[in-house]
């Protein structure tokens, strides 16, 4: 193996440009393609929750969206332009399976048009709630296994009694506050995190 080989095997890619990441996918980069379907499964399952599919429904959607990616990866002349074409394809096969389906005469609900807007500023607003989802997941992913659980249980909803709480980690309800503070602090701190704020207050 060469050494320029070893060095793209190697390379972190989930923080790499879009582009980084698109040109190593074409060139058969299993890494960049797995931070591609990271970084833009969110996307993809967001606008199947539009059209109220099923599970195995949106399953399926995801699966042919990226199917249809690997076949049309090489003609993507702007990488950039990756999330609206996922966002469009995405829709289009939310709206095939719901035909084939027959979801609009068995729920009664059609797809408002209303509520999915144009390619464009679908596609930059759920990429960038995608993006923080994905860059939230890893952050959380390293923090201790006490701050993720008690982060995982203060976001649920319906939000969860401080007393449940207190039983379930075995901590103080009144340690709660202080220790969510100290978990969020060292949330803040991760690098997909800092990235991410980085990102947002350049395209500000």
């Amino acid at each position: 193996m060469s050494a320029d080989q070893n060095h793209t095997d190697t390379e972190p890619v989930r923080g790499n440009p879009l582009v980084t990441l698109v040109t190593r996918a074409r060139n058969g980069d299993e890494h960049a393609w797995a931070a591609l379907v990271e970084r833009y499964a969110p996307l993809i399952w967001s606008i199947c929750r539009k059209y109220r599919l099923g599970e195995c429904d949106a399953a399926d959607a995801g699966q042919n969206v990226w199917l249809h990616l690997v076949k049309q990866l090489d003609k993507i002349r702007d990488p950039a332009a990756l999330p609206g074409w996922l966002a469009t394809t995405t829709r289009r096969e939310c709206e095939r399976i719901s035909r084939s389906a027959h979801v609009t005469h068995t729920t009664g609900y059609a797809p408002d048009v209303a509520n999915v807007p144009d390619d464009q500023v679908s596609a930059t607003d759920q990429l960038l709630a995608a993006e923080r989802h994905a860059a939230l997941r890893r952050a959380l992913a390293q923090l201790p296994p006490r701050c993720q659980q008690l982060l995982t249980l203060l976001t649920e909803d319906p939000a969860i009694p401080y007393a449940k709480i207190s039983a379930e980690l075995g901590i103080p309800v009144g340690s709660i506050g202080p220790t969510r503070r100290r978990c969020l602090d060292k949330l803040r701190r991760q690098p997909a995190i800092a990235e991410l704020i980085d990102t947002e207050a350049h395209t500000a």
